[in-house]
């Protein structure tokens, strides 16, 4: 079990020194609700320079970590979640786990059972569930009927251990379960590989039970970066923008005396603009306090996560297909 201190704070420490992970120790370092243990990657010279920049200590090994620290975000490369995850979790510490929550299916559910089985907090770290534009956007979702989302990146050759299902759209699909609340029950996608050897433009059409449908589109060989959310829902459109993190509202309100033509009212949401990172950090730790759910839960992240399985698997018969077209 970790080593305790006087220290009121949870004591949080980082596994993966790469581009992403210098983004939480930042927040954690500058956040007044934890206390910064340290970090550790495999690289241990990357590791020192970060931990060295941010007044930290820089790990030897998971055992190390596991010593000083009460709980744990991993943003290590996905194949290594799992492993990572479930070893801190058996040791007494909580985790947040970087999107997607792992590779495969098996290691997403061994995840999800280590911090049932321990009594461990499983936060993943779906970020877009933090921006104030989806927080707004939630408290007025009532019965959804059309999503029509586009999250398009310039070339990076960052995250290509990964398709761009799990790459980027799995963010819309953690959301889109969310604010449903519903499995999907018919799943049709096409995607094409690029710039890659994974699958780096993929557009899906996905049908829930109540009839909602939800069109996707996602691309990490786009000319610009787009990050859209348009819902319908009786009587009402809503248009969101997720970078600006603001969204709009157009609503149907009685008629027009003078034509008697529909009225329509527009208005922003109130969205208090802040840094989703940040946010993130804050409820993960609100947790590990409380003892309380997490906003995104491992079952939430492995719910995504199998609808993001169902679409690569649609995409890989839409290969199939057009393979079997060239060769006629």
């Amino acid at each position: 079990m970790p080593s305790q201190t006087n220290s009121s704070l949870p004591r949080v420490a980082l596994v993966g020194a790469g581009s992403f992970g210098k983004n939480h120790l930042r927040v954690i370092h500058e956040s007044p609700c934890a206390e910064l243990a340290g970090v550790f990657d495999l690289d241990a010279a990357r590791a020192a320079e970060l931990a060295k920049s941010h007044g930290c200590t820089a790990f030897a090994s998971l055992e190390h970590l596991i010593q000083h620290a009460d709980a744990a975000i991993i943003a290590s490369p996905t194949v290594t979640h799992a492993d990572i995850g479930c070893k801190l979790m058996e040791a007494g510490l909580d985790v947040m786990v970087e999107k997607p929550i792992a590779h495969t299916l098996d290691a997403a559910r061994a995840l999800v059972e280590t911090a049932e089985r321990y009594g461990r907090v499983l936060q993943v770290g779906h970020l877009e569930r933090f921006n104030p534009a989806i927080i707004a956007l939630s408290e007025v979702v009532h019965k959804p009927l059309f999503f029509e989302i586009h999250r398009l990146s310039e070339f990076s050759p960052r995250s290509l251990d990964v398709d761009v299902v799990l790459d980027l759209m799995i963010h819309d699909l953690d959301i889109i379960l969310a604010l449903t609340g519903e499995t999907p029950e018919e799943i049709r996608a096409a995607g094409i590989r690029i710039l890659s050897q994974k699958v780096d433009i993929a557009n899906v059409r996905i049908q829930f039970p109540s009839g909602c449908i939800a069109n996707l589109t996602a691309s990490r060989v786009s000319t610009e970066r787009v990050r859209k959310l348009r819902l319908f829902q009786p009587h009402e459109y809503i248009s969101l923008d997720y970078s600006r993190q603001d969204a709009v509202r157009f609503r149907v309100k009685g008629e027009t005396p003078t034509t008697g033509l529909p009225a329509i009212d527009f208005a922003a949401l109130p969205v208090t603009k802040d840094e989703p990172l940040r946010l993130e950090l804050e409820g993960f730790v609100t947790s590990v306090q409380s003892r309380g759910a997490p906003r995104v839960t491992g079952k939430q992240a492995l719910a995504a996560l199998e609808v993001a399985f169902g679409i690569l698997a649609r995409i890989e018969e839409h290969y199939g297909q057009v393979a079997k077209t060239l060769l006629r």
